[in-house]
C-alpha cells in the first residue's frame, strides 16, 4: 500500500514538472487570445495539437522530467530567436568510434584503371637509324606500316630497292601509310594529288603537313622548293630496280647486268616445267615474295657455302658479278619461257652457255652485293614477268 502511495506521489510530481515544462508557451497562448477570431481558432488548434504531440514524445522517450525540461527550454529559447546562455544544458549525443577492423579484414582488391585514356595518334615523320639485322618488312611491322610505305618515304636512300637497306642508314618513318613528296618548282597540288591518287584536301588537311586550311590556294600553293609533304593514302608505281629477263634468244640483255654476261647461245637443255627447291634450307630469312614492296622473290635462309642447285634443266645465260646489287649471280634459261635467278652467291661453279640438269650444284650460298646476311635471293620469271616462287616450287 505504501508503495502505491509512493508511486502516486511520484506520478503527481512528474505531472507538475511536465506542466512546468510548458510554462514558456503561456505568453504565446496569451498573445493568441488577442488575435482576430478566425485566425485565432486556427492557430490555437495547431498549438494544442503540437502540445499533445510533444507530451506523447516526452513521456515515451524522456521519463526523467528534469532532462526533458532542460531540452525543451533550449528548444523554446531558440525558436524565440534569443541567444542561448552559457549556463544552459545541451543534450550530449553519444560518442561514436568507427570500427577500424575493416582495414584488415576486408577483401583486398588490386587497383584497376577502368578508364582507358587513348593515346594521341602520331602525325609527324620520325627518324629511324637502321640496325644490324633489320629488314624492310621488320621495320614496317614495328611501326604498323606497309613495306612499300617505307620505300616511298625513303626513295633518296633506298631507290625502291629493299636490298639497299644497310645498318647506319637514317630512314623517314611516316605516321600513316602513304607517300612522301618533295615539292618541286612549277608543280600543281592538283596534279600531285592526282599522281598519287588522292584528293588534294587530304594533303592540305593532314595535320602533319602543318598547313593553314583557311588560308590556302589549291591553284597556287605557297610551298617552298624542297618542302616535304605527307600524302596519306597515296601510292605510286615502284621503280623496278632489277634488270630485264635474260633469254638465250636475246643474250645482249645480259650485258646490262654486268661483267657476268654471256654471248649468243643457240643450244642447251630444256626444262621439264617442274621446279625443285634450290638449296638445303626451307625457310625464309628477312624477305618474302612481296611485289608491293618491290621484292618479287624469296630470300631463303642458310649458311655461307650451303649448296645451291639448279631448280630445273636449262642453260646458264649469266654467271658472274651483277651491277644491280645482286652480287655474284647466276641466271638459268629453261628454254620454255621460264628463267630462274640465283643471287648473292658466295661462289659460282658453272660458266656461260653450260647446260645444267635439275638438282645439279651451280654454286654456294652467300651474302654478296646488297645483302645484310647469308641467304639465297631466288626469282622465277615467266615470259618476262616475275612470278611468285611459292606457287611453283616443289
Amino acid at each position: 500500500m505504501e508503495n502505491h502511495k509512493q508511486d502516486d506521489q511520484l506520478e503527481d510530481n512528474n505531472d507538475e514538472q511536465v506542466y512546468g515544462i510548458f510554462s514558456p508557451f503561456r505568453d504565446l497562448i496569451r498573445d493568441l487570445v488577442a488575435e482576430e477570431n478566425g485566425r485565432r481558432i486556427i492557430t490555437i488548434g495547431g498549438v494544442v495539437l503540437l502540445v499533445i504531440v510533444v507530451i506523447v514524445v516526452i513521456r515515451a522517450f524522456y521519463p526523467q522530467s528534469q532532462d526533458v525540461q532542460q531540452t525543451l527550454s533550449v528548444f523554446t529559447d531558440q525558436t524565440s530567436a534569443e541567444e542561448p546562455t552559457t549556463n544552459q544544458s545541451i543534450l550530449e549525443m553519444p560518442s561514436f568510434v568507427q570500427d577500424q577492423t575493416y582495414l584488415t579484414r576486408g577483401i583486398h582488391r588490386a587497383a584497376v584503371i577502368h578508364t582507358n585514356i587513348p593515346t594521341r595518334s602520331r602525325v609527324d615523320v620520325l627518324k629511324y637509324v637502321v640496325e644490324q639485322g633489320d629488314s624492310l618488312f621488320a621495320i614496317a611491322e614495328t611501326f604498323g606500316l606497309k613495306p612499300e610505305t617505307v620505300l616511298w618515304g625513303n626513295f633518296d636512300t633506298l631507290a625502291d630497292n629493299p636490298h639497299t637497306l644497310q645498318p647506319g642508314q637514317e630512314l623517314n618513318i611516316l605516321p600513316v601509310n602513304g607517300t612522301y613528296h618533295e615539292w618541286r618548282d612549277g608543280e600543281s597540288l592538283l596534279k600531285v594529288a592526282d599522281y598519287y591518287g588522292v584528293d588534294p584536301l587530304e594533303i592540305v588537311q593532314y595535320p602533319g603537313n602543318k598547313l593553314d586550311i583557311y588560308d590556302f590556294d589549291l591553284d597556287n600553293p605557297s610551298f617552298d622548293i624542297g618542302q616535304m609533304l605527307i600524302v596519306p593514302g597515296g601510292a605510286r608505281e615502284l621503280v623496278d630496280y632489277g634488270p630485264p629477263a635474260i633469254t638465250r634468244d636475246n643474250p645482249a640483255i645480259a650485258a646490262t647486268y654486268g661483267p657476268g654476261h654471256c654471248g649468243t647461245i643457240y643450244t642447251g637443255s630444256v626444262g621439264v616445267g617442274v621446279f625443285l627447291w634450290p638449296t638445303t634450307e626451307r625457310w625464309v630469312s628477312g624477305y618474302d615474295y612481296n611485289p608491293g614492296a618491290n621484292h618479287p622473290a624469296i630470300d631463303i635462309a642458310g649458311s655461307i657455302g650451303n649448296p645451291v642447285w639448279a631448280s630445273d634443266n636449262g642453260v646458264v645465260v649469266y654467271a658472274g658479278w651483277s651491277n644491280y646489287g645482286y652480287g655474284n649471280l647466276i641466271v638459268v634459261d629453261h628454254g620454255n619461257g621460264w628463267q630462274t635467278l640465283y643471287a648473292h652467291l658466295n661462289s659460282i661453279s658453272v660458266g656461260c652457255g653450260q647446260s645444267v640438269n635439275q638438282g645439279q650444284g651451280i654454286g654456294g650460298l652467300g651474302s654478296t652485293g646488297n645483302s645484310t646476311g647469308a641467304h639465297l635471293h631466288f626469282e622465277m620469271i615467266y615470259m618476262g614477268t616475275k612470278v611468285n616462287p611459292w606457287n611453283f616450287l616443289q
